[in-house]
C-alpha cells in the first residue's frame, strides 16, 4: 500500500507542477469560513481539487475545493480552500493526502486553521487561539498500518507538534498588532456531531480549551514528514453545555465577523516566518 501510495503522491505532484506551480515554501489548511484568506494570493493559480489526480473532493458546506497557489505575506505559498474530514467518509490516508503532497512539491511548514468550539470558560465566541498543542481522540491515526521509511519514521516524535519557534513569532504578532491572542491545547473528535455536554467537560479535564473534527490527522502527518506546523483556531462557538444549541450556520457567521482580524494575523505571521 505505501508503494501505491507514494506512486499517488508523486502524480499529484507532477500534475501540480504542471498547472504552473513551481518553488513554493509554506502550505495553509484553511478551515470552515476562512477559505477567502485564499483570495489574498497574488498572482494566483486556482486548481481544483477535482481536476488533481488521487485528490478527494471537499463537500462541506464554506469550502471551496481547491488548491491556490502564489504570493501571501511575502512568502510562496499553497493554500487549500477547504479539507476533508474523517466524518465526510474519507480515509485519514485520503484525509492527509495534500499534506504527502505538499511534502513532495518541497514545502517545509503548514499553518494549519480551523474553526472551533471553545471548552475554556475564558473564551468568547470569535476569539483568534494559537494552537499549542493537540489530543487526538478520533479514535483513529493516519499513520496506522504499514509505515514507509522514506516518508517517516515509524514512531513519529509528537513533542513538538506545533513548532515553538513558530509559536515564538506567532505571539510577537499578535503583541505587535494588539490582538488579544488566545492559546490553548485543540482536541480532536472524529464527527460529524458536535459534543455533548458531558463530552465538554471531559475534554475540559483532559486538558483541552478548544475542540473540532479536522486539523489533528494533518499535524500527525506533517510530523510524521519533518515539517513544522502553526496552527491558528477561530473560536466560533461556546461548546455543548456553554451556550443553548450549536449549529453550522453560527460557526460560519462568526468566521465571517472575524475574518478581516484573521486574514491580516495570517499574513502578518507569514512576512515573519
Amino acid at each position: 500500500m505505501t508503494q501505491l501510495l507514494q506512486e499517488r503522491i508523486t502524480q499529484a505532484a507532477a500534475f501540480i507542477k504542471e498547472q504552473g506551480v513551481q518553488q513554493v515554501d509554506i502550505g495553509l489548511i484553511l478551515g470552515s469560513g476562512l477559505g477567502e484568506l485564499g483570495e489574498e494570493v497574488e498572482n494566483p493559480i486556482a486548481i481544483p481539487y477535482g481536476t488533481i489526480p488521487h485528490f478527494p473532493v471537499s463537500t462541506v458546506v464554506g469550502h471551496a475545493g481547491q488548491l491556490v497557489y502564489g504570493t501571501l505575506g511575502g512568502q510562496k505559498v499553497l493554500a487549500m480552500q477547504g479539507r476533508f474530514h474523517y466524518y465526510e467518509g474519507y480515509s485519514l490516508e485520503e484525509v492527509t493526502f495534500p499534506v504527502r503532497v505538499m511534502k513532495e512539491l518541497g514545502i517545509h511548514s503548514v499553518v494549519v486553521t480551523n474553526a472551533a468550539g471553545g471548552v475554556n470558560t475564558e473564551f468568547t465566541p470569535g476569539d483568534l487561539m494559537m494552537i499549542t498543542d493537540q489530543i487526538n481522540f478520533t479514535g483513529v491515526n493516519p499513520l496506522h498500518g504499514p509505515n514507509d521509511e522514506n516518508m517517516g519514521p515509524r514512531f513519529a516524535d509528537m513533542s513538538h507538534a506545533y513548532d515553538e519557534s513558530y509559536q515564538e513569532i506567532v505571539r510577537k504578532v499578535a503583541k505587535e498588532s494588539g490582538l488579544d491572542l488566545k492559546e490553548g491545547v485543540y482536541m480532536g473528535f472524529s464527527g460529524p456531531t458536535y459534543e455533548t455536554p458531558a463530552e465538554v467537560r471531559m475534554a475540559r479535564t483532559l486538558g483541552a480549551d478548544a475542540v473540532g473534527m479536522s486539523t489533528v490527522p494533518e499535524v500527525i502527518v506533517a510530523n510524521h514528514a519533518g515539517m513544522k506546523v502553526v496552527g491558528v483556531s477561530c473560536i466560533t462557538n461556546l461548546a455543548a453545555g456553554m451556550q443553548a444549541n450549536l449549529n453550522h450556520e453560527e460557526v460560519v457567521e462568526t468566521t465571517t465577523r472575524v475574518k478581516e482580524t484573521f486574514k491580516s494575523f495570517v499574513k502578518m505571521i507569514l512576512a515573519q516566518m
